[in-house]
């Protein structure tokens, strides 16, 4: 086990509380004008998936786990899960679906993702930060509006739904963050 500060926690990390181990699903630090600064963690306990909120000072120490983080290259969903192949051993793991969770819709053919392993079991996952899809389906242009105003909705080739400016139209390869779904810009392919 490792010390860490509570502020330094990130998504995907995986922390000892009182000796049953949670993955991290969100990390936030609250800053209020007044009082002290928070570390606002939402996790999943691995042993039986249950979502805990835990609150600590920025500055307080957590236990954080010793886990394997191996990059494994996405292959396939099925009813099991999703696999997963190492690049170099070729040995298959299958990641469970509450696992992945919401992050799945990114998931592509072959990209490397980085798995964490405790016990030689897959307990949280890390995607790239960035995937590029193309735009199927967009509103069309309202006549008069502006390019300064607001974005328009789009569906993506994997089935999501995002926000893109005016000028992107179907058929368009764009960049979108897997954190959130939000648009950074046309690919340039």
């Amino acid at each position: 086990m490792v010390k860490i500060i509570a502020s330094s926690v990130r998504k995907g990390n995986v922390l000892d509380l009182d000796g049953r181990l949670a993955v991290v699903i969100h990390a936030e630090n609250i800053h209020p004008g007044k009082g002290t600064p928070v570390t606002h963690l939402e996790l999943r306990r691995i042993a039986d998936g249950v979502k805990v909120t835990e609150r600590y000072r920025t500055t307080d120490q957590v236990e954080r786990a010793h886990v394997e983080e191996v990059d494994y290259n996405y292959l396939y969903e099925d009813d099991m899960g999703y696999t997963f192949m190492h690049p170099e051993t070729y040995d298959q793991v299958i990641v469970s679906k509450d696992v992945v969770g919401d992050q799945a819709q990114w998931l592509q053919e072959s990209m490397t993702c980085t798995l964490s392993l405790h016990d030689g079991r897959p307990i949280a996952i890390e995607l790239p930060p960035r995937v590029t899809l193309e735009i199927v389906e967009a509103d069309p242009v309202v006549k008069g509006q502006t390019a300064s105003s607001s974005y328009k909705p789009a569906i993506l080739s994997n089935g999501a739904r995002i926000m893109v400016p005016p000028h992107i139209g179907s058929g368009t390869r764009v960049i979108v963050m897997t954190a959130d779904g939000s648009y950074v810009e046309r690919a340039k392919d």
